[in-house]
């Protein structure tokens, strides 16, 4: 077998692509420069074809107060272009169909937390009790140590806010809960977790752990959990809006006792079910506006866990979607690639400062989706939904 390179300089991106029979151009010709640092062992990019869906969002204008609290300073409304990477059928004309229907959308970001869910393994059950008890008494010695480091392995970005411990066994579960600014945070955090782990309570605590380990499964990174479900992991977020009567039969060509029917039947089946997402189909509309705008896909399965609400009222239906934990960022990571950057700024997201717009953009574009779906499974037997899938379903 012939060595495979594994630097992203021009020649070894050469010597794959002509291993591979890319060196012709057949699959892009795009210049890789600019993508040599997103991935290793470069051969070329995808392209997904971008669709736009104007929004009109009453966005809440946000910021993190030094405690750690999502402070709101004001309220805007407009019109937001979004950017949808994909390639399901019909999912652009649905979210605009929702967005119709929907008016302005309103949001509201509740909450901000990224969590690293860390274990030390003790010799019994008391010990890993005595361990439980001494590291939540320690908070705000992590934190003066973690401020105070001049290692610089160590974020600054990276601010410890609170820690949930959870003993199982001989196991004392950590789950250390941080803010990491407009970065969604993962690298960030796990290099101050390490931290802690190795460096603070393994050398500190009065009950010696015979093993640390830094990822323990108990959050649920990157994969459904009722704990980042109920306490967030990223931006926690709420979308509403209001369907009046006539929106609701001449756009969507349904009732809202209809609407409010499938929410009831949905909303028991995911019980009965099991399932940690009580929503249609939110992750169709998470990961478009995820793949355009240079955003983590493998977070697709944890920032796409929704709970959708649907009422009638006065005139209408009150609709609303909220979700426990958007992990998305604007500085970092993908949102630095060339057309990533460009969607970003499309949308008034590039850069420092955006992350809480970025999240009520993914809430509202995801409500609108949510209406018009449900709409068209609302409709007896579910006519209309069997026909958007009969008459865009490419191949019979």
């Amino acid at each position: 077998m012939t060595r495979w390179p594994r630097k992203n300089d021009a020649a070894s991106i050469d010597a794959r692509r002509r291993a591979m029979s890319l060196d012709g151009g057949l699959i892009t010709s795009i210049d890789l420069a600019p993508f040599a640092n997103a991935a290793e062992s470069l051969v070329g990019v995808a392209v997904i074809p971008v669709s736009a869906v104007p929004v009109a969002i009453e966005l809440g204008d946000y910021e993190l107060s030094e405690d750690g609290e999502v402070l709101e300073r004001g309220r805007n409304e407009e019109t937001v272009h979004v950017p949808l990477a994909h390639t399901e059928g019909g999912l652009t004309a649905s979210v605009a169909r929702g967005a119709l229907a929907a008016g302005a959308v309103r949001t509201y970001v509740l909450h901000d937390r990224i969590t690293r869910a860390s274990c030390f393994v003790c010799t019994s059950a008391a010990d890993a009790v005595a361990l439980a008890h001494w590291v939540e008494r320690e908070l705000p010695a992590f934190q003066a140590w973690l401020g105070s480091s001049d290692d610089p392995a160590l974020s600054k970005r990276a601010r410890l806010r609170e820690v949930k411990t959870h003993v199982v066994g001989e196991m004392c579960h950590v789950l250390w809960r941080f803010t990491t600014g407009d970065a969604v945070g993962p690298n960030m955090m796990t290099r101050n977790a390490y931290a802690l782990n190795m460096g603070y309570v393994m050398q500190r605590a009065p009950v010696k752990p015979q093993r640390a380990i830094l990822e323990a499964n108990m959050g649920g990174d990157k994969k459904p959990s009722a704990e980042y479900f109920g306490s967030g992991h990223g931006k926690t977020v709420l979308a509403e809006a209001f369907l009046a009567d006539e929106r609701i039969r001449r756009v969507l060509r349904t009732t809202a006792e209809d609407l409010e029917a499938l929410s009831w039947a949905g909303t028991h089946g995911a019980v009965a079910s099991g399932m940690q997402s009580v929503a249609f189909t939110p992750a169709s509309a998470v990961a478009a506006l995820f793949a355009a705008t240079g955003q983590d896909l493998g977070m697709v399965g944890t920032s796409s866990m929704a709970h959708g609400t649907a009422r009638r009222v006065d005139g209408g239906l009150q609709a609303t979607i909220r979700f426990g934990g958007l992990e998305v960022g604007t500085v970092g990571g993908g949102t630095t690639l060339p057309s990533a950057r460009d969607w970003l700024a499309s949308i008034g997201c590039a850069g420092a400062g955006k992350v809480y717009r970025l999240a009520q953009i993914v809430a509202a574009t995801a409500l609108c989706l949510e209406i018009s779906a449900s709409a068209a499974m609302a409709t007896a037997g579910s006519e209309n939904f069997f026909r958007a899938h009969h008459e865009r379903g490419g191949l019979r």
